[in-house]
């Protein structure tokens, strides 16, 4: 077995034929990372003039030391299971490594640890891939943890919706039932996605402000979505869709909702008074009531789009996510809401949009991406974990990150430039 730096050619050739491909492995995002001063090696191990493993390694020369850090996004796109394989390939990629004056490599890679199920707990008999972890640790890589929370390159838990071989009425029918009710209430208010052009972006970055800005995170710039859109959207690989408000289709479902309860109540009346309907007295004074506090609901309503017209006009954005689809699963990366109009809960529609799209074009997974392993209720981010939760699908939890230390004297020396690098940063924004 032999390693060899390959054409992005050869290399997207066998990555697209690997079960773990994501997005990240891709010559699409080596362009994009090119951008920001990172170097694309296209690494082979060929075994028989066939290759058996490989990886897309980001390298970039670390200030002042005039090192490189090395990183495989994701990890190598590799069995990490076949040892002997996952051996031959880290010491090959090491020596390469020393000869390129790198000082470690970093992995996170695409591996599930352990089943998890809808509630985050462990799946009795279920994907088990503890060995790998250890394996890894025996080939002399340094891991981070099992951390809990969101403090990795990459977020190590997520939540998912396995939508391989299922219909759209399968998939909803795990949901829960409140979320069907919002995602039925918002297509009665009008609320409808659709998918943004380049010169829309920065009407997505307005989004993504508003929402670091509410959170309390800081955001990339304009030039950021501008650069993944000329990287990834031309392959297929991005897709922005925003949800909007139609207050014109809200108003015209209204009247017609209505008029519905309306008509529902005279006819009963008639019937009544007209012995044509026999109703138990109670039943019928049940089911008049509850025309009549409809009916005040959807007149309060009309009053309320009345306001809403006078203020944005006849439509109005509302959100948006950032979508990258790769591989085995459509997965939503970035997104956000206005604060003025978070009461419509468009996250559930444009979420939904995602489940539809992966579901129609046969993917394996729709990915809500990262949330934390904490599931305790005192957690801050607990409450974005339910909102992925009540979707339905399960947890997915990954092995981790992972160090390959090659010179321990300038890796230490790095990692506390970085630290006090991050600790002066973080001053900087407290001011």
């Amino acid at each position: 077995m032999k390693l060899k730096k390959i054409s992005s050619e050869e290399f997207q050739k066998f990555a697209d034929k690997n079960p773990e491909i994501t997005f990240y492995q891709t010559t699409s995002w080596a362009h994009l990372k090119k951008k920001n001063g990172w170097e694309a090696h296209y690494l082979g191990l060929e075994d028989k003039k066939k290759i058996i493993a490989g990886s897309l390694i980001l390298s970039k020369t670390i200030p002042v030391i005039k090192k490189k850090m090395f990183y495989a996004p994701r990890g190598f796109l590799i069995d990490y299971n076949k040892k002997d394989i996952l051996e031959e390939f880290t010491k090959q990629v090491k020596e390469y490594a020393k000869k390129e004056h790198a000082i470690f490599i970093k992995i996170d890679p695409y591996v599930e640890y352990k089943e998890r199920d809808n509630n985050g707990e462990i799946v009795e008999d279920g994907i088990d891939n503890s060995n790998c972890v250890e394996y890894l640790k025996e080939l002399g890589y340094k891991h981070f943890g099992f951390n809990l929370m969101q403090d990795t390159l990459q977020p190590r838990w997520m939540h998912v919706i396995e939508t391989e071989g299922k219909s759209l009425d399968d998939v909803m029918k795990e949901m829960e039932s409140k979320t069907r009710q919002i995602l039925r209430k918002n297509e009665r208010s009008g609320i409808h996605t659709r998918e943004i052009k380049k010169e829309e972006l920065p009407l997505f970055k307005d989004i993504m402000q508003h929402t670091s800005d509410r959170r309390e995170f800081v955001d990339r710039p304009l030039s950021y979505y501008e650069s993944m859109w000329d990287s990834l959207h031309d392959d297929g690989i991005l897709k922005i869709l925003v949800a909007e408000i139609d207050f014109l289709e809200f108003e015209k479902n209204t009247k017609e909702e209505l008029e519905t309860n309306e008509k529902e109540l005279k006819e009963r009346i008639y019937k009544k008074e007209h012995e044509i309907l026999k109703m138990n007295p109670k039943k019928y004074e049940q089911h008049n009531k509850k025309n009549e506090q409809e009916m005040e609901r959807l007149k309060k309503q009309l009053e309320k789009i009345k306001d809403y017209k006078k203020k944005y006009g006849n439509k109005k954005l509302l959100g948006g996510i950032l979508f990258l689809i790769y591989g085995n699963e459509v997965l939503s990366l970035h997104g956000g809401t206005l604060d003025d109009v978070m009461q419509f809960q468009s996250a559930y529609t444009i979420h939904f949009a995602g489940v539809k799209y992966a579901v129609e074009n046969h993917y394996k997974r729709y990915n809500f991406y990262g949330i934390t392993g904490d599931f305790r209720k005192e957690n801050p981010l607990y409450g974005l974990y339910l909102f992925k939760k009540s979707f339905g699908g399960h947890v997915v939890e990954l092995i981790g990150e992972f160090d390959h230390i090659i010179s321990p004297f300038w890796y230490h020396t790095y990692n506390i430039a970085f630290n006090m690098y991050h600790k002066l940063k973080n001053l900087k924004k407290k001011k």
